[in-house]
C-alpha cells in the first residue's frame, strides 16, 4: 500500500492539495503519515508519496508531482491531452500567482485582489476550471487561495470565485480534509488582539524598508544597458523582377535575413530552375538518374499560410532540391483546393455584410459567379505565402480543382465508377449540419467529450443548450411499463419500437406485446436484438432508426418503420402538434414537460457522452436520413492494404500501419454527396419516362438515375435503358456536388491531364512520394491509393512520408480558440508583442480566452518575437522534424539557427578576405593534419547527410551539417588557420602551407553551402554567389543547380585522422578549463604536456601549432613521464595518455588570490551557518512555505558545492607558494 508523508501544520496547503487528490483517487487512496519521510527515501520535502512498502519503491515528492499523480487515479487530471495541459496550465497559475501572493507579509492586499479578479474572470463562463466536474484545477487553486479568500472584505467583485470556492469546499472529500470551511466578513483580520502603537510603528518602517528596495530595484533595472537589437539591412540596389542580385557590391557586415532574401526568388523562378524540363531538351528525354515527382497537398484556397504548412513545405522543398541537385528529372506539382464547404460560407459571409444578400437571393449561377470573383481576387495568396517560403514549385503546372482540366477529370471518374456501379444512390443517415444545410465528412466533425450535465452554445438560439444528461421515461404496455432513456429526449417522437435482448428474463413475457406512443397513440413493437446490453439501465432501449445509427441497423434487422421527426433547418415534422415546425432543441424541452405532465418522466440524471459538433459552424450534428450517393469502398480498401502489405506501398514511420490496416480492413462506404452550390455538381440524373407502361421512379432508386458528360448522353443512356424513344425522356440534374475530398482522389493524376493520355501523365505519374501530416492520412492518402488503383490501375506514389503535427512550446496543439496560432511570416520578419495582440483583438475568439492568449503571448514572447528568416525557420522545422513525434516549436530556437546563419556568414567572409587561389590540386601531399581533418570531417559530413536524406531523418541532417559549419569548420579549423595565414604573410617559405590551406578551406566553404542548400536556399546562394569559382566557365549559375555532394566524390574519412583531432581536443579543453579556473582569460601561460609514452609525445609534437592556437597558450612542452614538470603549475589531466601542467608562476600574484578567496570562503561559511541554524528550528517546517523550504535546501546545496571549489582552489595555491618558497 502507498504511503503519504505530509505536514501536520493545518495550514500547509501543499499538503492540504496532496490529501485532498488523495481522497479523491479512490480505492488507491495511500495511508497518511504526519511526519518527515524516512532519511533513505532521499525525498527533500513533504509531501512525499512512497507507492510500495519495501527498498527501491518508487518515491514523488513534492505538491504537484503527488497531486498529480493521485488525482490521475482517481481520474480527475483531465479526460484526455488536452484538458490534461488546462489543468497544468491551472496548477502553474496555483504555483507561480496564487502562492507568492497568499501571504500577507509578502504582497500587497490590491496584488492579491488582481490575481483573484483574474481567477473571477475566468469562472465567469464555467462551473470549474477544466471540464464538467471537478479535476485536479479545481483542487489546487482552491487550496492555494484557502487562506486569503477567508478574509475578503469586499465579495461582490469576487461573486463567481465565491460561488466556484463555495462549490469546492463543500465537496465530500475538501470536507473530509478541511472540516467546515468560515467564510469571515472582514479583509485581512485575525482573532487576535489589536496591535500595539510599536508594532505599527514597526510595520510601518518596515513598508518604507520595502519601498526603498523597490525604488532601488526599479532604478537598477532602468540604467541596465538595453539589449542590442539585431541588425535589419536592406537590399536597396535596383533589381527588376526576374534579374540577377547584385552580387558584386560588398557583403554586408552582418547576416540579415531582409537583405539576404530579397530578388533571388523572382531570378530563380524566371531561370526555370524549378521545371523539370531545366538542363534537357525534352522531359522525355531519358535520364540515367531517374525521376522525382511530388504533388503538393493541396491548401484550401480559403486558406492563409501556417505553421503546418511551413513545415510540410519545409520538408518538402528540402527533398526536392536534393533530388534535383543530384540530377533527377524534378518536378514538385502545386495545387490548390476549392474547399467546398469553407469557401462557400466565406463568400456567404461576404455577401451578407457587405450586400446584405444571402446566396438563395443571387441565385445558383450567380452565386457560383460571386465565389469565382473572390477566388480571382483572392485565391492566389497562399501561392504568394509559399513563394516567401522558398519553394521551388513549377508553378506554370499550379491547378486548382475546379479548373477546366481537373473538372473533366472529376466527372470522368465519377461516371466510369457509377457505371461500374462502385458509385450508388442510398438513402441512409448522414451527418447533417442544419446550419450549412448539407452533409458534411466525419472529419468536418469534432467529438466534445462531456463528463455530465453542460450548457453548450448553438447557432439559431439565444439561450445555451443542455447536453450530457439521461432522461428516463416509461412507455405503457397494458397494464404495465417499460422504462427506457436517452440523451436527446425529443428523438422520442420518431420512436418506432422499444428493444430488450433475447435472453433477458425481465421481459420474456412481453413477446408479441407493443408500448404505446403517449403523444400519437402509435402501437410500436417490443423487438428482441443482441445490440441491446443488458447491465445497462433497465435493459431496454428506445429505436429510432430515422435518427441513429444502431438503431438503424436495428430497423433495418426487424423492418421497422423510419420516421423523418427532423428537415433540413433542424424544424421538427412528421409530429403531431404543438410539436409541428417547433426548433429541435426548443422540442426538447417541450417534450420533457409534456412527459412530466402525464406522469411517464423518470429521472434526470449526469451522464459523460460525446456530442458531435460541425467544426465549420459550430452547429450540433445530427444524423439524418438522406438519399446520397455513396462509393462502395470494400474491394478498393482491400487493394489499397495489399499494396502495403506487399511492399509495393511504403508508409514511413511504419508505427502508423497498425491504424492503415486497421482503417482499410474495416472500412465503411464512403458518401461523396454535398447539398453544396460551390463545387463538382454531380453529373447524374434523374429519370422521368412519359410512358405509361413505365412505372415512376423513387429518388432513392438507383435504377431511375444515370450519368453523363452531357445532358444529352445522359438522355441517349436513359432511352436505352428504358427501351423506349429519346424524346420521352425527361432529366432533372443533382442539385448536389461531389465531397472535395473526392477531387483530392484525383489530383495525382487529374493535374496531368487525365483521363487523356498527355506528355505530363506518361513522364510523372505514378509518382515517387507523398509528404504530408498523419492527421490525414485516411481522408486524403488512402482515397488516393484507392481511386489511383481503381481508375489507373497503377499506385500514385511508391512512399508516402508522414510527419508530426507542430505544437506550442508548451506541448499544446496551434490552436485558433487557444490563441497560440503562430503566423509563419511573423517569424520571418518579425512582430512586436503589441503586434501579436492585435491579431487576437481582430479574431473571433471569445473576449476571456483573447485575454488568456494575451497573457500567454506576453510569456513566451515578452519583445515580440525577432526577425529569424525563412531560411532559420526552414532549418528549425526540419530539424524538429523526429519520425513519429510531435513537433513543440520555440521561437528561441529558431532564433538560434538565425544566429548560425550568421557564423556562416562571418566565416565566407573571413575567408574572402584571405584571397582563395584556385588553380591547385587539392588533393596536395603538403596538407598540414588540420586540413586533412577538416576534410575527413567534410567527407563524414557528406556520408551523414546523404544517409539522412534517404531515411527521410532530418534531424541527422541538421545536426550533421550544424556540427560540421560552427563546431569543426569555424570553432577548430578556422582558428587554426589563422596563424598560419600571418606566417605567410611574414614568410615567404610559409606561402606554399597556406596556398593549400586556402584550397582546402575553399572546399569546404563550396561544399558545406551545397550541403546546406537545400534546407537554407537563400543565405547558400547569397554566400555561394560571392564565391571565386575554380571552373567559371562551366560551373552552374545557381547552387540550386549544382550538384549535391556524394560520398563518391568526397572519400576522405580516415578514422586515423578523426582519433587523432579528437585525442588533440581533449588536451585543448583540459587546457582551456584549467585557464577559466585560475581567470587567466587574456594572458597566455606555458603548457608542459606530460605524455605517457612516445607515441603520444610524437602526436602532441605533430598538432603542437593547433593546440597552442586553440588554447592560447604561450607555448606548448612535451615531457615524458620520467622527466619532472617546473614548480609553480596547475595540473589536470587530459586523458589516460597526457597530463596537462599550466605554468601560473608570475603570471598571478598567488598571495592576492588566496587572499580573495580565503574572504569568499568566509563569507560562503557565514551564508551557511545561518541557514542551518534556520532550518534546525523546532518550528521550521510547519511555519515555514513548503517552497520556501525547497529554495533553502537547494541554496545550501549550491553554497557547499562552491565552498568545495573554493577550498580545492586556495589548497593548489598554498601547495605553489611553498614550492616557490
Amino acid at each position: 500500500m502507498a504511503t503519504l508523508y505530509v505536514s501536520p501544520h493545518p495550514d500547509d496547503f501543499r499538503s492540504l492539495l496532496a490529501l485532498i487528490a488523495a481522497e479523491f483517487s479512490g480505492a488507491s487512496r495511500p495511508q497518511t503519515v504526519t511526519e518527515d519521510p524516512p532519511v533513505s527515501l532521499n525525498a527533500r520535502s513533504r509531501p512525499t508519496l512512497v507507492l510500495g512498502a519495501g527498498e527501491g519503491d518508487s518515491v514523488l515528492s513534492g505538491d504537484s508531482a503527488v497531486a498529480w499523480y493521485l488525482a490521475d487515479q482517481g481520474k480527475k487530471a483531465g479526460v484526455d491531452a488536452k484538458q490534461q495541459s488546462q489543468v497544468w496550465q491551472w496548477l502553474s497559475f496555483a504555483d507561480n500567482e496564487l502562492t507568492p501572493v497568499s501571504c500577507l507579509q509578502q504582497s500587497s492586499r490590491a496584488e492579491l485582489l488582481r490575481v483573484l479578479k483574474v481567477l473571477n474572470q475566468a469562472l465567469e463562463p464555467r462551473t470549474f476550471l477544466v471540464g464538467e466536474s471537478i479535476t485536479l484545477a479545481d483542487m489546487a487553486v482552491a487550496t492555494a487561495v484557502l487562506l486569503p479568500f477567508k478574509y475578503p472584505s469586499d465579495r461582490n467583485a469576487l461573486t463567481n470565485v465565491t460561488r466556484w470556492f463555495t462549490t469546492c469546499i463543500n465537496q465530500p472529500q475538501f470536507l473530509k480534509v478541511l472540516g467546515k470551511v468560515t467564510l469571515l466578513s472582514g479583509m485581512f483580520t485575525t482573532s487576535g488582539p489589536p496591535k500595539t502603537e510599536a508594532q505599527l510603528k514597526k510595520e510601518a518602517k518596515k513598508r518604507e524598508k520595502m519601498e526603498k528596495f523597490q525604488q532601488k530595484k526599479e532604478t537598477e533595472k532602468k540604467a541596465k544597458p538595453e539589449k542590442k537589437e539585431l541588425g535589419v539591412i536592406t537590399y536597396n540596389v535596383p533589381t527588376p523582377p526576374g534579374e540577377k542580385k547584385d552580387v558584386v557590391s560588398p557583403l554586408p557586415d552582418a547576416y540579415s535575413p531582409l537583405y539576404v532574401e530579397a530578388a533571388w526568388y523572382s531570378w530563380w523562378e524566371k531561370q526555370g530552375f524549378f521545371k523539370p524540363e531545366y538542363g534537357r531538351k525534352s522531359i522525355s528525354e531519358q535520364n540515367p538518374r531517374g525521376v522525382f515527382m511530388m504533388c503538393i497537398p493541396p491548401p484550401n484556397v480559403t486558406g492563409s499560410l501556417h505553421l503546418g504548412h511551413a513545415l510540410t513545405n519545409a520538408i518538402q522543398d528540402s527533398l526536392t532540391r536534393w533530388h534535383r541537385m543530384r540530377g533527377e528529372t524534378t518536378l514538385w506539382n502545386p495545387g490548390c483546393d476549392h474547399a467546398g464547404i469553407a469557401t462557400q460560407v466565406v463568400v456567404e459571409k461576404k455577401l451578407m455584410r457587405e450586400r446584405g444578400m444571402s446566396r438563395h437571393d443571387l441565385g445558383r449561377e450567380n452565386f457560383i459567379q460571386e465565389v469565382w470573383k473572390w477566388k480571382n481576387e483572392k485565391g492566389d495568396r497562399i501561392y504568394h505565402q509559399l513563394k516567401k517560403l522558398g519553394s521551388t514549385l513549377d508553378w506554370d503546372r499550379a491547378c486548382f480543382t475546379m479548373d477546366e482540366k481537373l473538372s473533366y477529370g472529376v466527372q470522368e471518374a465519377f461516371i466510369r465508377m457509377h457505371e461500374e456501379g462502385v458509385i450508388y444512390r442510398s438513402k441512409r443517415l448522414v451527418n447533417w449540419s442544419c446550419t450549412l444545410n448539407s452533409a458534411i465528412s466525419d472529419i468536418e466533425v469534432d467529438k466534445k467529450e462531456l463528463t455530465g450535465r453542460t450548457l453548450l452554445p448553438v447557432p439559431g438560439y439565444k439561450e445555451k443548450v443542455e447536453f450530457g444528461v439521461l432522461v428516463s421515461f416509461a412507455y405503457k404496455v397494458e397494464d404495465e411499463e417499460v422504462i427506457v432513456a436517452t440523451t436527446r429526449i425529443e428523438t422520442m417522437l420518431g420512436d418506432t419500437a422499444v428493444a430488450v435482448h433475447p435472453t433477458d428474463p425481465r421481459y420474456q413475457h412481453l413477446k408479441g406485446k407493443t408500448v404505446l406512443h403517449p403523444f400519437c397513440d402509435r402501437k410500436m413493437p417490443i423487438v428482441f436484438d443482441d445490440f441491446v446490453d443488458m447491465s445497462f439501465g433497465t435493459g431496454a432501449v428506445k429505436i429510432t432508426p430515422a435518427h441513429d445509427h444502431n438503431d438503424y441497423e436495428v430497423g433495418e434487422r426487424h423492418n421497422l418503420p423510419f420516421i423523418n421527426i427532423l428537415d433540413e433547418n433542424g424544424l421538427l415534422i412528421n409530429v403531431p402538434p404543438p410539436y409541428l415546425g417547433m426548433k429541435r432543441f426548443e422540442a426538447r424541452k417541450a417534450v420533457l414537460q409534456d412527459l412530466k405532465d402525464r406522469g411517464q418522466f423518470k429521472e434526470t440524471k449526469d451522464n459523460p457522452m460525446v456530442v458531435p459538433v460541425c467544426s465549420r459552424s459550430k452547429d450540433i450534428v445530427e444524423p439524418l436520413l438522406k438519399p446520397q450517393w455513396y462509393v462502395n469502398c470494400s474491394d478498393m480498401g482491400k487493394q489499397a492494404a495489399d499494396a502495403t502489405r506487399e511492399g509495393r506501398l511504403k508508409i514511413i514511420p511504419d508505427h502508423h500501419l497498425k491504424t492503415w490496416y486497421n482503417w482499410l480492413d474495416n472500412i465503411r462506404d464512403w458518401c461523396i454527396s454535398r447539398q453544396l452550390w460551390w463545387g463538382h455538381r454531380i453529373p447524374a440524373y434523374f429519370i422521368t419516362v412519359n410512358d405509361p407502361s413505365v412505372k415512376p421512379g423513387e429518388d432513392m432508386d438507383g435504377h431511375y438515375w444515370v450519368s453523363g458528360r452531357s445532358e444529352e448522353e445522359a438522355r441517349q443512356k436513359a432511352a436505352k435503358r428504358f427501351c423506349v424513344s429519346v424524346d420521352k425522356i425527361t432529366l432533372r440534374q443533382d442539385e448536389d456536388v461531389l465531397d472535395t475530398w473526392f477531387s483530392s482522389g484525383i489530383f495525382p493524376f487529374s493535374i496531368f491531364g487525365w483521363p487523356n493520355e498527355t506528355q505530363d501523365l506518361n513522364m510523372f505519374y505514378p509518382g515517387t512520394l507523398l509528404e504530408t501530416g498523419h492527421d490525414i492520412l485516411f481522408f486524403w492518402v488512402a482515397r488516393m491509393v484507392m481511386m489511383g488503383l481503381k481508375l489507373t490501375g497503377k499506385l500514385p506514389f511508391k512512399e508516402v512520408y508522414l510527419h508530426a503535427v507542430v505544437r506550442d512550446a508548451h506541448g499544446r496543439k496551434m490552436s485558433k480558440s487557444l490563441g497560440n496560432v503562430i503566423d509563419p511570416l511573423d517569424v520571418i520578419t518579425g512582430i512586436t508583442l503589441e503586434g501579436l495582440h492585435a491579431q487576437l483583438t481582430d479574431s473571433n475568439l471569445d473576449p476571456l480566452e483573447a485575454e488568456k492568449a494575451k497573457q500567454g503571448q506576453k510569456s513566451d514572447y515578452p519583445n515580440g518575437i525577432p526577425e529569424c528568416g525563412t531560411d532559420a525557420l526552414r532549418f528549425a522545422l526540419c530539424a524538429y522534424t523526429s519520425q513519429g513525434r510531435d513537433i513543440n516549436l520555440d521561437v528561441n530556437r529558431i532564433l538560434g539557427y538565425r544566429h548560425f546563419c550568421n557564423k556562416l556568414w562571418n566565416a565566407v567572409k573571413f575567408s574572402m578576405k584571405k584571397s582563395c587561389y584556385l588553380n591547385l590540386n587539392i588533393s596536395s601531399p603538403e596538407e598540414s593534419v588540420s586540413d586533412r581533418w577538416i576534410l575527413s570531417r567534410l567527407s563524414a559530413a557528406v556520408g551523414l547527410c546523404d544517409a539522412g536524406f534517404k531515411a527521410y531523418d532530418f534531424p541527422a541532417i541538421t545536426t550533421a551539417i550544424y556540427n560540421f559549419w560552427l563546431y569543426e569548420l569555424c570553432d577548430i579549423y578556422l582558428e587554426s588557420l589563422k596563424p598560419v595565414f600571418s606566417k605567410a604573410e611574414e614568410d615567404g617559405a610559409s606561402q606554399r602551407q597556406a596556398l593549400v590551406s586556402r584550397q582546402s578551406l575553399y572546399t569546404c566553404l563550396e561544399v558545406g553551402l551545397r550541403l546546406l542548400s537545400p534546407l537554407m536556399p537563400f543565405v547558400t546562394e547569397e554566400l555561394y554567389q560571392r564565391l571565386p569559382r575554380r571552373r567559371p566557365l562551366s560551373d552552374p549559375p545557381s547552387i540550386s543547380v549544382t550538384s549535391y555532394p556524394n560520398t563518391e566524390e568526397f572519400c576522405w574519412q580516415s578514422d586515423e585522422v578523426d582519433r587523432d583531432m579528437e585525442f588533440v581536443m581533449s588536451v585543448v579543453k583540459t587546457i582551456r578549463s584549467l585557464r577559466s579556473d585560475y581567470n587567466l582569460n587574456k594572458t597566455r601561460a606555458d603548457c608542459y604536456l606530460q605524455c605517457i609514452d612516445p607515441a603520444t609525445v610524437s602526436l602532441v609534437q605533430k598538432y603542437c601549432l593547433q593546440i597552442q592556437t586553440l588554447s592560447y597558450s604561450q607555448a606548448i612542452i612535451t615531457l615524458p613521464t620520467n622527466k619532472p614538470v617546473p614548480e609553480g603549475c596547475a595540473v589536470a589531466i587530459a586523458s589516460d595518455r597526457c597530463t596537462v601542467n599550466l605554468m601560473l608562476k608570475g603570471l598571478i600574484d598567488v598571495e592576492k588570490e588566496v587572499a580573495k578567496l580565503m574572504t569568499k570562503r568566509g563569507d560562503l561559511e557565514k551564508q551557511m551557518e545561518k541557514l542551518r541554524e534556520r532550518m534546525v528550528k523546532n518550528d521550521y517546517k510547519e511555519k515555514v512555505p513548503v517552497k520556501v523550504q525547497e529554495q533553502e535546501a537547494e541554496k545550501l546545496r549550491q553554497s557547499q558545492t562552491e565552498l568545495d571549489k573554493v577550498k580545492e582552489a586556495v589548497e593548489n595555491f598554498k601547495k605553489m607558494m611553498q614550492l616557490s618558497a
